[in-house]
This record gives structure tokens, sequence and C-alpha cells, in this order.
């Protein structure tokens, strides 16, 4: 892929990122923040959420987000620029050392990418303050729903999403392992909340949301890894996107979010 291409992804992933809100991505959170609160936002991509957290902390709340793509983080800090109280940062969080403890810990889709999710909550417990809460939104990508289900083609495809993910040491259904992480890092009052994805034919946003597999398909990573040939991909994406216009009538991505006191 060329240094063109590569920026070219990087716009559009950032361009979906500006996309989500809080109401909409992580709407059960939204009753949890408290004014004056300090906020991390790790894995915060363009900072869309972290700008919706830092409105709902107020004037004397403030958020910080993090992410490990440069490019996310530079384009936050241009789309938003006037929110005062937050402040967006390029850093890993196995890296990232700050000079205070927060009142609460988000990170939203994020510990899915990672092949060592419970060392990251370990981690993310580490930068609480005493009685400081974390919370994590995650999927279990094994259980999905389509309905009807989608061509052959697609279903062969997410199978070996799933694959390649496995060998890469990474969950597919980390939102049902949660709890157990929570319990081994020490944390306590942990609660789980049901914040299913469901997208319905006739809503404004049915299909850029369910055609969100076709945009995964664009990636060439697994053609290039050895996992799936080029013309399986291709033919997946094209009969992908013809049932999505034609028989496609609801996707159902299980989402959870789990909470957890640090003692």
């Amino acid at each position: 892929m060329s240094q063109k291409d590569i920026k070219r992804e990087g716009q559009g992933t950032a361009k979906l990122f500006d996309e989500r809100s809080l109401a909409a991505d992580y709407a059960t959170l939204s009753p949890l923040l408290q004014k004056g609160w300090s906020v991390l936002d790790v894995g915060c991509g363009t900072g869309a959420i972290s700008k919706d957290i830092a409105l709902k902390v107020g004037e004397t709340g403030y958020v910080t987000g993090i992410d490990n793509t440069a490019y996310f983080i530079q384009s936050g800090k241009e789309t938003y620029a006037d929110v005062e109280n937050l402040e967006l940062i390029h850093a890993d969080l196995f890296v990232y050392n700050p000079m205070k403890k927060f009142d609460l810990i988000v990170a939203a889709r994020v510990l899915q990418w990672l092949n060592n999710p419970q060392e990251a909550i370990k981690r993310l417990k580490s930068m609480l303050k005493p009685g400081g809460i974390l919370s994590i939104l995650d999927y279990n990508h094994e259980a999905l729903e389509w309905q009807p289900q989608p061509p052959a083609s697609m279903c062969r495809f997410y199978a070996t999403f799933l694959r390649w993910r496995a060998d890469a040491h990474m969950n597919n259904h980390i939102a049902e392992n949660l709890p157990e992480y929570f319990k081994q890092a020490g944390l306590c009052n942990i609660e789980v909340l049901e914040a299913n994805e469901v997208y319905k034919k006739g809503e404004d946003n049915f299909l850029s949301k369910i055609g969100i597999w076709a945009k995964v398909a664009q990636s060439t990573q697994m053609v290039e890894e050895g996992y799936l040939n080029d013309n399986d991909r291709l033919k997946a994406i094209a009969e992908y996107n013809e049932w999505i216009q034609s028989d496609a009538q609801l996707m159902i991505m299980k989402l959870k979010e789990v909470r957890g006191t640090n003692e």
C-alpha cells in the first residue's frame, strides 16, 4: 500500500470517527457523568465522543483523550480546537504516564484490538483515583446477527475475519470476559449494561451502519497475510453491497458496557 493510499485510508477512518457521538455510540455512559470530573478516554480516535464527554463534565471538569494513531489526534485537535476542557494526546496506553489520576476512565471498542486486554485493564486501574470508575464498552463479535443471512461470500469473509483476529490473539467475545477481567484486576462493584447496536431497515443510518462489513473488507491485509484470495474478498464486497440494498432487514452487533470501581 502506498503512502498516498495509507493517508487516504486514514482520512476515511477519521471521518467515520467524527460521525460518532456519546448519545449514539456510548449511550449507557451519559447518565453516569458528573460535573467536575476528570476523565481519560483511551483509544479516543479523533475525540468525537471525548468532546461530548467534555461538554457533560462542564467547565470544572476535564477530559484527556489518548490514541496511538497520530493522524487521528491531529485531526481531532483541528476539529475540536474550541473545546477548552478537552486535550487530545498522541500516546500509547502502556507508555502514557499522566501527572494526575482520574475520576473516570473509558475505553470504547478498543480492547477488542489488543492481545493483552487483561494487562490493559490493570494499567487503566492504576490511573484511577480511589473510588474512581473504569468503564469499558466492547463487542462479542461471535454473536453478530443479520436478518436475513447475508450472501455466503460475506459469511465466509466474516468467519475468516474472526479466525484472523483469533490467530492474532484478539478476543472475539471480549464483552463476555470483561467482568472476570475486572475482578482479576481488583475492581469492585462490577456492573454489566447491555448496549447492543441495533440497525433496522428504514432508519436513516441503516445503510451506512450495516455497510461496515463492506468497509472492513476493503482492507487487503488478510489477503496479504494469506487468509483469503482477493477475488473472494471482492466478491464478498460486491454481493454484500447488493444484499444491503435489496434483502437486508436488520443487523444487531452485541455490545456491553462493563463498569468497576477502584477501591
